[in-house]
């Protein structure tokens, strides 16, 4: 069965329009399931005004409904791509609300790490969440949802590289990737610590500047 919106049996007269290009203003000519056109004034590729991507947003078969998507599209499915792999995770724990809660609180610092730090946030934010899950659990639930292959790859390499033994830490040459997830792990044992509280601030201030290894870390760090 076709997608509806893309069967050409349910078409009416405005299935095929002009419009002007953005960037030149030479007209151009879409059909309704154009995703994008090159302009032919100015060569430049537009996408089309008139298409709702909505479904395509979190579709996996997208692409091949659609043809080559758009940048600012493949950065929407990235985006809700994450928030499925929250609601995932939240249904592979069940009750546990614990570690339910522990997932949120790193996918939360690590986006707040990761937007300073300018990181793949996609791709951290999927670990993040999928961290409480291990490797193997996290590939089938990137799988079930249709990730793209340099996505899911990405991930479970930083799930591999986040799983060493104690005294084998990553150090402030590694990946920013993983820099970022490692402060934001830190950052979510640290808040859950009951002592916290009862902790000098001057040397554990210090103590703050050693082993996280990002300067958002290490603010969030301190004022945590």
């Amino acid at each position: 069965m076709k997608c509806p919106g893309q069967d050409t049996q349910y078409w009416n007269a405005d299935a095929i329009f002009e419009t002007q290009c953005p960037a030149c203003g030479h007209p151009m000519e879409f059909f309704k399931d154009d995703a994008t056109r090159r302009c032919s004034g100015c060569g430049k590729k537009q996408v089309n005004p008139k298409m709702d991507f909505g479904c395509a947003a979190y579709c996996k078969f997208a692409e091949a409904c659609l043809g080559t998507l758009p940048e600012a599209l493949v950065a929407q499915q990235e985006d809700l791509l994450k928030d499925r792999v929250a609601v995932e995770v939240k249904r592979h724990l069940g009750q546990d609300f614990k570690r339910i809660s522990r997932a949120a609180t790193r996918a939360r610092f690590t986006e707040s790490i990761g937007k300073a730090e300018q990181a793949e946030l996609p791709v951290i934010l999927c670990t993040a969440y999928l961290y409480e899950l291990g490797e193997a659990a996290a590939g089938r639930i990137l799988e079930k949802l249709g990730a793209k292959a340099p996505l899911a790859e990405a991930v479970a390499t930083l799930l591999a590289q986040l799983d060493i033994p104690d005294g084998r830490e990553p150090g402030p040459d590694a990946p920013l990737n993983l820099r970022v997830l490692w402060d934001a792990d830190m950052l979510t044992h640290m808040t859950a610590c009951e002592k916290k509280n009862s902790l000098d601030p001057n040397p554990f201030a210090k103590k703050i500047d050693r082993v996280f290894l990002t300067g958002a870390g290490r603010k969030l760090a301190k004022e945590t």
